[in-house]
């Protein structure tokens, strides 16, 4: 098991091996993050904006050509040098951990945050600092991921081993009650369904490890690599290819919109 301050680093080591590799791996992550964008109040009129897990920038760099001024604070020192590259000298860059961020309370307008906070350990701790550092009347805004999301892959796991292949996340009723620990009552939150869709199950891992999401929450059976255990991958994923000749990978997220009291 590991420590706090042990997964802390491991998270950030994930993510920043991978920060070169993130934005060729990352459509299913643009959806997401474009669909929170469009479920946002606002969005057209400039205000202090903080990108939290900015990762390599990408939604920063839509609030900048909107014309607002950002924060981009990620947990690995790779993911904002890639945010650098993307956003220039307008933006600012902090090293920080949602669960403690490093910034004054009511310093910014709007807190965005696109699905970093699954990572962290208590949902409800990003909510409340994200809510502390967000002016009163100001907007909070964030996906995570759901209970249930890349169920075909790990359904195609457990027909070869009961090994944990996929992290796990957290379910709708402890979404919402992480939301009343944060106290948070005025939040709009929806629940939806994204699919995205590949040729082999080879594809999609090659995608989960191209974004650095690779199982971080539990031990895990060393080894896994090798033609065979990829085939057998295939073929017990198979099962779930559609008439379009595409496998689906479905991933289950929240997406919520919060004004701040």
């Amino acid at each position: 098991m590991l420590s706090f301050h042990s997964q802390k680093q491991a998270i950030a080591s994930a993510f920043g091996k991978a920060a070169s590799s993130y934005d060729a791996s990352a459509a299913f992550q643009r959806r997401a993050g474009l669909q929170l964008i469009h479920d946002m109040p606002h969005f057209d009129l400039p205000q202090k904006v903080l990108d939290l897990g900015c990762g390599t920038g990408y939604f920063s760099h839509e609030w900048q050509k909107a014309g607002h001024k950002v924060t981009c604070l990620d947990l690995s020192p790779a993911m904002l040098a890639q945010a650098q590259q993307r956003c220039g000298d307008q933006a600012d860059y902090l090293v920080g951990d949602a669960e403690h961020l490093p910034l004054a309370d009511s310093s910014f307008d709007v807190a965005f945050s696109s699905l970093a906070l699954q990572w962290c350990d208590d949902l409800s701790k990003p909510l409340a600092e994200m809510r502390r550092v967000v002016r009163p009347g100001g907007v909070i805004a964030f996906t995570t991921l759901v209970d249930g999301s890349l169920e075909e892959l790990a359904s195609a796991w457990r027909k070869i081993d009961e090994y944990q292949h996929i992290n796990q996340f957290l379910s709708e009723k402890l979404i919402k009650i992480a939301l009343a620990q944060a106290a948070s009552p005025d939040c709009q939150l929806h629940f939806r369904k994204i699919v995205q869709y590949y040729s082999h199950a080879k594809d999609l891992m090659k995608d989960l490890k191209g974004i650095g999401a690779t199982q971080l929450q539990q031990p895990r059976r060393s080894g896994l690599g090798g033609r065979a255990v990829l085939r057998k991958i295939e073929e017990a994923y198979d099962v779930h290819r559609h008439a379009n000749g595409l496998l689906p990978a479905t991933y289950h997220v929240c997406f919520g919109v919060i004004i701040n009291e």
